[in-house]
């Protein structure tokens, strides 16, 4: 989306100047610098000169303002809490500098019931909350897609997650009513829905935009074997991710995404991965129909993928673990965490022997937990045609898991389950 799709009651003009525009269906910059002077200036109104200063004041707001690294660095670093929408995962946030980056597209990726939509009902939720408690102190517009959303499961999360804030029905009734909630089922009507978003995130004073799913319409309306469908297909998602970069720079809020996986087999085809099915499928795998290698990816290709700034993965390990990754980010490293679903949300594994082992790592001045990971991926190796993590097996990496292996198994009841270096291997 470029600059000259901006509003004009956004580009400095008199209010009553553009409602007369408007009734001429000029309603954007670009709708008025296509017009000549004298078309200007009879549906204006105005002089020719007074003309001139309307052009000049139109151009001005909507060409490319340049900002060096410096003022960017500073804009942050005197207001952080505009920066990030914390995501209360303390770990999490920790990884990410803060939790979902504002002015930017952070797409929530995996198979079916792993969270995806409980996610972003707790951002959407968190969205509100006064800047004072981490909140943006906003309202939120989410598109569903998939008739996902639930109203109870917000206010179940808001009780369990806040009880004390919530302990009134009125605080209850308030987050809710800043929620705004479009249902979408067709790639048209999204298309059109984030068209609109400028006026509503202005008319609303939105903090957050949420799509739960991008990759649910799309999937049904474009059968990609058909000529002409993937092109078309790409166009469209441009489009969309081209709108929603261009409103979340512009207006410096986060933008939650969700998105499906995918089966790549060997002959090429892509087919919809069993959404049931564990995501340790994020790698190769053999065997994926009729003994044909394949692996599991992101829905909606190369275009889209390169369009969002951050990806995090939600995945089965087993039938009862979750993983959540993160997968793309400019500014965290590639990271796992254990994860379940309680009624209050979205909740970080951390188990009794974690804490005891920080606690004799404190008093003993042994590595941090931090330090160890560093040491474990010094010897780690990604293999980029199998997916899977190797290990260079020399003699010094076997000492050293040894000794640490060993050491947890001294501190540690026989009954806890040290979670925490599993994913790493």
């Amino acid at each position: 989306m470029n600059m000259a799709s901006k509003k004009l009651r956004r580009a400095g003009l008199p209010q009553e100047l553009c409602k007369r525009l408007s009734r001429h269906q000029i309603t954007t910059c670009q709708d008025f610098l296509c017009l000549s002077l004298l078309e200007l200036m009879k549906v204006t109104g105005q002089s020719y000169w007074n003309v001139q200063k309307l052009l000049h004041t139109v151009s001005q707001a909507c060409a490319p303002r340049m900002q060096t690294v410096y003022e960017m660095k500073m804009k942050r670093t005197t207001n952080p809490s505009s920066a990030f929408l914390p995501t209360t995962l303390g770990d999490l946030d920790k990884i990410l500098h803060g939790g979902i980056a504002c002015g930017s597209l952070t797409e929530i990726t995996g198979p079916s019931g792993c969270g995806k939509t409980q996610f972003c009902i707790m951002m959407s939720l968190l969205a509100t909350f006064p800047t004072s408690l981490g909140g943006l102190d906003g309202a939120v517009i989410y598109i569903d897609t998939e008739s996902a959303f639930s109203a109870e499961r917000l206010l179940e999360m808001a009780r369990h997650r806040f009880p004390d804030y919530f302990a009134t029905e009125e605080k209850l009734v308030l987050i809710a009513s800043r929620i705004h909630l479009y249902r979408e089922f067709t790639c048209d009507s999204v298309l059109k829905r984030i068209e609109s978003l400028e006026e509503e995130i202005i008319s609303k004073n939105a903090k957050l935009v949420v799509i739960d799913s991008v990759a649910s319409v799309v999937r049904k309306e474009f059968d990609t074997k058909l000529q002409g469908n993937l092109q078309q297909r790409s166009n469209l998602l441009s489009r969309e991710a081209s709108i929603l970069k261009y409103l979340a720079e512009e207006f410096s809020i986060p933008v939650i995404l969700t998105n499906q996986i995918t089966t790549w087999l060997s002959d090429g085809l892509a087919v919809q991965a069993d959404p049931l099915s564990p995501a340790d499928d994020f790698s190769l795998s053999e065997g994926s129909r009729n003994g044909e290698s394949g692996y599991v990816t992101a829905a909606l290709g190369n275009t889209w993928s390169h369009s969002v700034n951050t990806r995090l993965i939600l995945q089965y390990l087993d039938s009862q673990t979750r993983q959540l990754l993160v997968a793309k980010s400019p500014i965290a490293p590639f990271t796992s965490f254990l994860y379940r679903i309680e009624n209050s949300g979205f909740v970080l594994q951390v188990t009794a022997a974690r804490i005891l082992l920080a606690q004799k790592w404190k008093q003993e001045e042994l590595p941090t937990v931090e330090e160890w990971r560093l040491k474990l991926t010094d010897y780690a190796e990604l293999d980029k045609l199998t997916g899977k993590i190797r290990y260079q097996r020399d003699q010094k990496f076997i000492e050293d898991w040894g000794r640490f292996t060993d050491y947890l198994k001294g501190i540690c009841d026989e009954q806890i389950t040290f979670v925490g270096f599993q994913e790493t291997l």
